[in-house]
């Protein structure tokens, strides 16, 4: 009878208080836009290097070990791995937040009371029924179990856990967003290094011929055949190159540096394949289409799980404007005396049942409601920049490998060219057909030459790096 009265009660005050909690906020929620072009400058690609394994990619053993060091050791990477975990231990309160709470308890209580008070007349007769057989104490035990629960009426608890799922895997994705960028700053910087190893390269050996050279126009002005402002400025050249040869050095210093840096080590000999750098094959790439971007890099879909959880954010603050339903329950045993505490006549049982509605000064709830509506529209336009941004970042990839491969042709023939014309002026310069103003000249023009081919070169593969990244490519 008891349990019908609540049930009558719930079914009479739930209208009630509907109608005085029905004035909710209009819900202002902004659709996303998921429209792309169908593909790069009319490619006909559909298969993408992004779903292609990083350890293919790179097939260098080299560079694979150096990523494989930065992804067990990386400090930056370690922490967001952290947030992985920080997530899943968000989604696992969420979820206790919609079960019944049950809590074991055991207290005690002790008081005096005045010797004329109701309490001390009860105890008085308590002795007199017993026949001074009960010893009447102050005191209070009890022992029990107390439950309370939320009936999640509107799905506000259950949103909210399901919310914090999608956040738990916007943080792997976060994770893989790092992993990405952390392989292609680990790749960059390893092609970077092999760069200047080569323009170091190429700077000793123009110190080493510029030498001779110089020891050539020391006997010729000895010969009377130049004067000495020929032999200054080819000791002057050699100079220049020599100056030239310390600030490449200290850019390997540096490039070394960072690499064991994104490794998390202290700074030790990076092995690397130098030889090999103006020979690494760049393969054609296939870009696929560009709604392949939506699955495949992990911004995108870090963005869109930010999305879907801030629309459920929405659906939590809303339902703070309807009533909640709360209920109450403990079970236990109580007595004044230890001895009475398993006596079957002192079993305590209570229940209770509330609603409550937001009614007066509900500026705390408006505010957050109107926050959800705002952060949802943020999740928007954070979601649509990131497809404009990736599509962007691919069409200029493209673009680079295009031109740099072509520029990369061009200069290796006029690095061709200009050895010749070097060989040419010094048969000329030491046969006296030639000044030799145009010697260190065309000696000026092939070293520029050949150091603009390796910086065009590095250009390129760390285009082969970005395209890459770029695709989705470096998580999986």
């Amino acid at each position: 009878m008891k349990s019908n009265y609540f049930v009558k009660y719930v079914i009479i005050a739930l209208p009630i208080l509907l109608v005085l909690s029905c004035k909710v906020p209009k819900l202002d929620i902004q659709d996303e836009s998921r429209s792309m072009p169908l593909s790069y400058r009319n490619s006909n690609d559909t298969i993408t290097i992004g779903k292609t394994n990083w350890r293919t990619y790179f097939n260098d053993s080299a560079l694979v070990s150096l990523i494989d060091t930065a992804l067990a050791h990386n400090q930056e990477f370690n922490i967001v791995k952290q947030e992985i975990e920080i997530a899943q231990n968000e989604v696992k309160t969420r979820k206790g937040e919609y079960l019944p709470f049950v809590n074991l308890m055991a207290g005690t209580e002790y008081d005096r009371a005045g010797a004329y008070t109701s309490l001390e007349a009860i105890k008085e007769n308590i002795k007199a029924d017993t026949k001074g057989d009960a010893v009447v104490s102050n005191s209070n035990f009890v022992i029990g179990a107390v439950a309370s629960w939320e009936v999640d009426i509107w799905k506000k608890l259950r949103n909210a856990k399901k919310a914090a799922v999608l956040r738990y895997l916007g943080s792997v994705e976060g994770k893989n967003l790092t992993q990405t960028n952390l392989i292609a700053e680990i790749a960059s910087s390893y092609y970077e290094l092999l760069a200047f190893d080569n323009l170091l390269e190429i700077v000793e050996q123009n110190i080493q011929l510029q030498t001779d050279a110089l020891k050539v126009v020391k006997l010729q002005k000895e010969s009377a055949r130049v004067t000495l402002l020929a032999v200054n400025r080819f000791e002057a050249q050699l100079l220049r190159t020599q100056n030239l040869k310390f600030e490449i050095r200290q850019q390997i210093v540096e490039t070394e540096n960072r690499i064991n840096f994104l490794t998390g080590r202290f700074p030790k000999p990076i092995t690397r394949n130098t030889a090999s750098f103006i020979t690494i094959a760049f393969d054609s790439i296939q870009s696929g289409i560009p709604s392949q971007l939506l699955s495949n890099r992990p911004d995108i879909r870090k963005a869109e799980l930010e999305l879907a959880a801030s629309k459920l954010d929405i659906e939590v603050a809303r339902a703070n404007f309807y009533p909640s339903l709360g209920i109450k329950a403990g079970l236990g045993l109580q007595a004044f005396n230890p001895k009475f505490i398993f006596n079957p006549h002192s079993i305590l049982f209570n229940a209770a049942g509330d609603l409550l509605s937001p009614l007066i000064n509900r500026n705390a709830i408006e505010a957050t409601y109107a926050t959800a509506n705002a952060k949802q529209k943020q999740a928007v336009y954070s979601y649509e920049q990131s497809i404009l941004n990736g599509y962007l970042e691919v069409l200029n990839q493209l673009s680079k490998i295009e031109n740099y491969h072509q520029s990369f042709q061009t200069k290796s023939k006029e690095v061709a060219t200009l050895l010749e014309s070097v060989t040419i002026a010094n048969q000329l310069f030491y046969s006296a057909r030639a000044d030799y103003g145009e010697v260190l000249f065309t000696q000026r023009e092939v070293l520029d030459a050949r150091m603009e081919l390796i910086e065009i070169k590095m250009k390129l593969l760390n285009t082969k790096v970005n395209i890459y990244r770029s695709l989705g490519g470096g998580w999986n």
